[in-house]
């Protein structure tokens, strides 16, 4: 057991019954991941909230955007002999994928980092478009100088992309589009420049040859992306053996930048890890984790709506003290404080 978690004691700090769904025809799931970030003196979340209708007896439901921006609701008997249901999150029908929930991003704020309070005069962020009409999903936060970069999971039948939104002030944004096309998520822009540049982790998958690794790219302006590297593969036998992902931004350490990322196995168990890469050249790893620093122990991470899943894409740095904010069991959310001390000597190890 190597878990250096320090969970907070009123875990979970947020559920489903926290909030009200966005139409009275739907019911919130899943509260997930959210992207984490200061503004106005408070700590914000970017909460994904995956909603659906109440299900009825012998039937699967689940809504999807249509092209003016009204949510559609489609039911298939579960008997269909064209369906595949077998996946809490994902279903398979007539050879099209669907996702059983559809997400939209929601501002919460708090100014004691524990309890949060929905923010009315700030919208939530919904799905536009034909790349979203399933919803947009697991958005980091990124703050450089007064400009905040939203990087989110666009995801439709034509696949998961990565899109990109600018702002300010939080009630205006500028959409830059489609920033990675599919299929690619886990986009985390680091917060500074590196000799000019900006730089950003990103995970496209390849099932058929190679796999789900997590990238490096570099950019000019923030909007066109290039030199991509491959900077870490899953490992046989290991809590990332089957997919791994960044989490938020990374952290400046006198080490070098620190990653805290998820790794998941084939029986779909995501658990935390660590990569310790150069500060001058960041495609270059230094150390990684052996084993996990955070792997799904408490209840509400090991029961859910999809079990066993740790999983983060936000968090808040005070001096050497991470405020991690994460998804548990794909259905509440989580808070829990790292040492960036701790964390870096089992890199040493």
């Amino acid at each position: 057991m190597t878990d250096i978690a320090n969970r907070y004691k009123g875990n979970p700090i947020l559920s489903p019954k926290d909030l009200s769904a966005s139409e009275e025809d739907l019911r919130i799931t899943c509260l997930l991941n959210p992207g984490t970030f200061q503004f106005d003196n408070k700590i914000w979340l970017l909460i994904r909230v995956a909603e659906r209708p109440e299900q009825k007896d012998g039937i699967i439901s689940f809504p999807i955007l249509t092209g003016t921006g009204s949510t559609k609701v489609i039911e298939i008997p579960l008997n269909d002999p064209e369906l595949d249901a077998s996946d809490a999150r994902v279903i398979n029908y007539k050879g099209e994928d669907y996702l059983t929930t559809i997400s939209h991003l929601r501002l919460m704020y708090s100014d004691n980092g524990t309890d949060f309070k929905e923010a009315d005069e700030y919208p939530p962020i919904l799905g536009e478009g034909e790349y979203e009409a399933f919803g947009i999903e697991d958005c980091r936060v990124a703050q450089i100088e007064d400009t905040y970069y939203l990087t989110y999971t666009m995801v439709s039948s034509n696949g998961v992309g990565v899109g990109l939104k600018t702002t300010k002030d939080w009630k205006n944004f500028e959409n830059k589009g489609m920033m990675l096309s599919p299929h690619n998520k886990d986009c985390a822009i680091f917060e500074e420049k590196i000799d000019g540049k900006f730089y950003a982790f990103h995970r496209p998958s390849s099932p058929e040859l190679g796999g789900n690794y997590i990238w490096i790219a570099e950019s000019p302006d923030g909007e066109h992306w290039g030199n991509h590297k491959c900077i870490a593969r899953t490992r046989e036998g290991k809590f990332d053996s089957k997919r791994l992902g960044a989490g938020a931004a990374p952290i400046r350490t006198d080490k070098g930048w620190l990653m805290i990322y998820h790794g998941a196995t084939e029986k779909h168990r995501y658990c935390l890890g660590a990569i310790l890469l150069d500060l001058q050249d960041p495609s270059k790893v230094l150390a990684r984790s052996e084993e996990p620093i955070m792997e799904p122990t408490a209840t509400y991470e090991t029961t859910g709506f999809f079990g066993e899943v740790i999983f983060t894409n936000g968090h808040i740095v005070k001096g050497d003290e991470i405020m991690m904010y994460y998804g548990a069991a794909d259905e509440f959310v989580g808070l829990a404080t790292f040492s960036i001390k701790e964390i870096l000597k089992t890199l040493e190890k």
